[in-house]
């Protein structure tokens, strides 16, 4: 009966391996008060990876970096994802193109 119970134990972790593996490429960047949080974004490099860009405010706010080579308009209190990479080691600016005076940013791919 242990033995039965240690597999079942390791076949529900290998089942929910790739799930925590896959989380942990998932990074979020929050829009709020025309402004990134963090302004600084830390990545793996040399891995794809999924930002979620969730905007707080109530006005639509347009994600784009011409060194990511991405745009993405996020409308008011909604949220967008945003997949980016393999990045080689470096970094990337990226802006709220409605609001480029004080929506700034960058990702880190490190």
């Amino acid at each position: 009966m242990r033995t039965l119970l240690t597999v079942a134990a390791f076949a529900a972790f290998v089942a929910l391996a790739p799930a925590a593996a896959q989380a942990a490429d998932d990074f979020t960047l929050t829009i709020k008060d025309h402004k990134f949080t963090p302004a600084e974004l830390k990545v793996p490099a040399n891995k794809r990876v999924a930002i979620t860009v969730v905007n707080s405010d109530a006005t639509p706010e347009e994600f784009e970096s011409n060194a990511l080579k991405v745009e993405k308009v996020i409308p008011g209190g909604s949220k967008a994802t945003v997949r980016i990479g393999p990045l080689k080691p470096g970094r990337y600016e990226f802006v709220g193109e409605f609001h480029e005076d004080t929506a700034k940013g960058v990702i880190v791919a490190e």
